[in-house]
């Protein structure tokens, strides 16, 4: 499985992206999708998931209330609307895939996915 993340920038606080993760070469209704962040000096971190079928979905409490993770499945695609932007928002941002069919506890760990992506940088400027 390929996975390719757009859409990231530059934005001042306050201001909005949405992020982009294009699959290919596999069944994308097999795998659960997550984005993880890692900003500068920082370990990689877990921001959102969500199921095979998207009707479930997690995320990490410093986001919540202003990220959305969705996803389209007849286009191969997760998205993450990313509102209110903070300038500790600034990180690559990675997509993943992993095998679990809904979120759990576990879901958060990098090591239940399976593929990832190059990441996209997002940048907020205070």
């Amino acid at each position: 499985v390929q996975l390719v993340e757009s859409g990231g920038g530059l934005v001042q606080a306050g201001g909005s992206l949405r992020l982009s993760c294009a699959a290919s070469g596999g069944t994308f209704t097999n795998y659960a999708m997550g984005w993880f962040r890692q900003g500068p000096g920082k370990e990689r971190e877990f921001a959102a998931v969500i199921s095979r079928s998207g009707s479930s979905t997690y995320y990490t409490d410093s986001v919540k209330g202003r990220f959305t993770i969705s996803r389209d499945n007849a286009k191969n695609t997760v998205l993450l609307q990313m509102n209110n932007l903070k300038p500790e928002d600034t990180a690559v941002y990675y997509c993943a895939a992993g095998r679990f069919t809904r979120p759990t506890m576990e879901s958060v760990i990098p090591q239940q996915y399976d593929y990832w992506g190059q990441g996209t940088q997002v940048t907020v400027s205070s």
